[in-house]
């Protein structure tokens, strides 16, 4: 009897083992699909009447760690590791489990051994593959995973870990700067997997970080398949426009993408779509309709970090700098590794001149994302603006009054902190006249200093002494200036000041010895939407006891920013109490009206730069019928490696105040920039 009930048992023993592995294939189906909570409670319930089943451990185990709890799994696979401590299969979960807690040093001489012992096993070498990439040692972990596609040609899992080895590698040559060791692994990625998003979206990523727009544009149009894709595409076109200063195009594709949104129900792509559509409204100058927009996506999402980053590039282009840095402080409050936060700031602290906090937030983007190249040029252009450099300029000016002269000047700036810079300058000009032959040659030495009290107060103090020379005499003369630069409100800048100067135009006004004493205010102030007003307004009075009043005002538009292309009205008038023709230009009234136009490349990292200006209108001297006049003025240069610009510039111009002398004149000259230091010479 006992015996029959002993096997009766073990029957029922062995029914019900087969009737439980029976059941475990729908907890596997719930890890093959990802169900990974489902799998975990379904493991749980399995374990409690088999607690030592090793496949219910394991894929228990893996449940829990693939449904958010990755240090409990590995210490799971611990526990088994102790008990089946040369289980195959054990060591490769306990191996996958130290990846997923990202203890990749420690992966990776587990995986080492792994491969060693055995080499053919396909989930070890693919392991070791991912270990490396975590790494970023992404020659090695390619070699790895083309060793696990010898042991399973096209194994899927294998496939999709190159093409991720290959996107890590392909941005670790990007941030080398080696742009096309990177495109060349990125298109190896697209004979694999033909039209990835992922990869098409590196791809362009590398050719917006060459500035090679077009390039871009290309691989954006081929994502354009689906309606999301097509948002997204657009949306990098856009980008790709604006890297190429075509703002206006730029502009089109963010519509183009913002009509789209109306039919998906991404709301990740909805909000992307509608940030780069304040991007290009804000490009292009509308303000009005970026500000509207930003205040209904702000009701929707509240202070999201995008909208705070939007609210920020807005007050950069502005002009209010303070804003923007308030809206980055409080995206850094949110993020404190944000690098819209951390280079935003660094940029608009620099607008307003605080090159201190400026270098501060740079660096912070550089530890946080190293080997960044926008804050890379962020730190070179930093360096660059507050670095030491020399000045040579040479020039040769005559006028239809047979006057001519050559002048050389050479200064030296020389900033000992953010704050404080010192400047020297020596001068020498040489003037005669072919007609009177009169000759006289003056030397000037100057020595200033500026200081900049907070981001909108600047001192400057410059003295020197002139040393004139003729037939007839010799004297020295003091001259200087005294000024203050002020931006009392946004987007204005005033400047008031005195200064000492000697006329020196030609020869017969260096004998006079005419010393001025000028009182000067310039005030420009221009508006978010290209409208500016320029107004200089200076009273001086000499020793030979003349006065003379002088105003100057310009209204102008910019058309474009990249080059920049202004147009205006000016408008001069010049009284002279007294008038002394037979020596120098002194109507009692003087007045000239023109049209110019300034056409000039303004991009600082362009080897080639140039300024062209061309005006017309006409003069009126005392009560004389009015003269047309004309003005034009170029300059051409050349950026030779990183520290040194070589420029050629003229002059000509037949309006009678633009000389001492009243005379038609034209001016020839080359400018020579040395930047003397690599970097500045003080610490931030």
């Amino acid at each position: 009897m006992k015996t029959q009930f002993y096997i009766l048992t073990i029957i029922l023993a062995l029914f019900s083992i087969q009737a439980s592995a029976q059941d475990m294939e729908k907890g596997f189906g719930f890890l093959e699909n990802g169900e990974f909570e489902k799998a975990e409670a379904f493991f749980e319930i399995i374990l409690k009447d088999f607690p030592e089943n090793k496949t219910a451990r394991l894929c228990y185990s893996r449940a829990v760690g693939l449904s958010g709890d990755p240090a409990q799994a590995l210490e799971l696979f611990n526990d088994l590791l102790k008990d089946y401590p040369e289980d195959v299969e054990v060591k490769l979960n306990y191996a996958e489990a130290l990846l997923w807690n990202k203890e990749y040093e420690k992966a990776k001489p587990y995986y080492q051994d792994l491969v060693s012992k055995y080499p053919e096993n396909f989930g070890a070498v693919l392991g070791y593959a991912n270990t490396l990439s975590n790494l970023k040692e992404y020659q090695l972990a390619l070699e790895a995973v083309n060793r696990a596609l010898e042991i399973s040609p096209e194994n899927t899992n294998a496939l999709v870990s190159r093409k991720y080895i290959r996107l890590g590698y392909a941005n670790h040559y990007l941030l080398q700067r080696r742009y096309q060791s990177a495109i060349g692994l990125l298109d190896e990625n697209l004979l694999d997997f033909p039209g990835d998003q992922e990869t098409l979206l590196a791809k362009a990523n590398i050719y917006l970080n060459k500035k090679d727009g077009t390039a871009a544009k290309e691989v954006y149009e081929l994502m354009a398949i689906s309606l999301n894709d097509s948002i997204q595409a657009f949306n990098g076109m856009a980008l790709a426009a604006h890297v190429e200063g075509k703002e206006q195009q730029a502009l089109g594709y963010a519509e183009l993408a913002y009509n789209l949104i109306s039919e998906t129900e991404d709301s990740l792509r909805i909000l992307e779509t509608k940030e780069r559509y304040v991007q290009a409204l804000t490009w292009n100058g509308k303000y009005r309709q970026a500000e509207k927009l930003l205040l209904q996506m702000e009701n929707e999402y509240g202070p999201e970090v995008r909208i705070l980053a939007l609210k920020a590039s807005l007050g950069m282009y502005t002009g209010d700098f303070q804003y923007s840095v308030e809206q980055y402080r409080k995206i850094l409050e949110i993020d404190s590794t944000s690098f819209d936060g951390n280079l935003g700031i660094a940029n608009a602290y620099f607008a307003r001149g605080e090159a201190g906090m400026a270098k501060m937030a740079a660096d912070r983007t550089l530890i946080f994302y190293e080997n960044q190249q926008d804050a890379e040029q962020f730190l070179k252009k930093l360096e660059k603006q507050y670095a030491p450099f020399l000045q040579q300029n040479i020039s040769y000016t005559i006028d239809n009054g047979d006057n001519e002269a050559i002048a050389m000047a050479t200064g030296l700036r020389f900033p000992v902190s953010s704050n404080l810079e010192i400047s020297g300058a020596y001068r020498y000009r040489e003037t005669k006249n072919a007609t009177n032959g009169l000759e006289a040659t003056s030397n000037q030495f100057d020595l200033g200093i500026m200081y900049r009290l907070s981001p909108v107060l600047r001192l400057k103090a410059v003295g020197g002494l002139v040393n004139a020379n003729s037939v007839t005499n010799n004297y020295s003369n003091l001259v200087g200036e005294v000024s203050a630069a002020i931006k009392p409100f946004i987007r204005n800048d005033l400047e008031i000041g005195y200064r000492r100067a000697l006329q020196d135009f030609n020869a017969e006004l260096l004998i006079s010895q005419i010393t001025e004493n000028h009182l000067f205010l310039n005030n420009n102030y221009s508006t978010s939407y290209g409208l500016g007003w320029y107004v200089q307004y200076m009273y001086t009075k000499q020793s030979d006891e003349n006065t003379r009043n002088l105003l100057f005002t310009s209204v102008y538009y910019n058309f474009l920013k990249k080059p920049l292309l202004k147009v205006g009205l000016n408008y001069q008038y010049i009284g002279f109490d007294l008038q002394r023709p037979e020596l120098y230009f002194s109507p009692e009234k003087f007045q000239v009206t023109e049209i110019f136009t300034d056409f000039l490349n303004n991009d600082p990292n362009a080897d080639f730069n140039y300024n062209f200006t061309a005006a017309a209108g006409y003069q009126f001297i005392e009560d004389d019928s009015k003269q047309f006049t004309y003005r034009l003025k170029g300059r051409v240069g050349y950026q030779i490696g990183q520290r040194f610009l070589f420029s050629i510039y003229g002059n000509h111009s037949n309006i009678a105040s633009a000389t001492a002398a009243g005379f038609t004149f034209t001016e020839i000259g080359i400018n020579l920039r040395w930047q003397i230091t690599k970097t500045p010479v003080f610490k931030f």
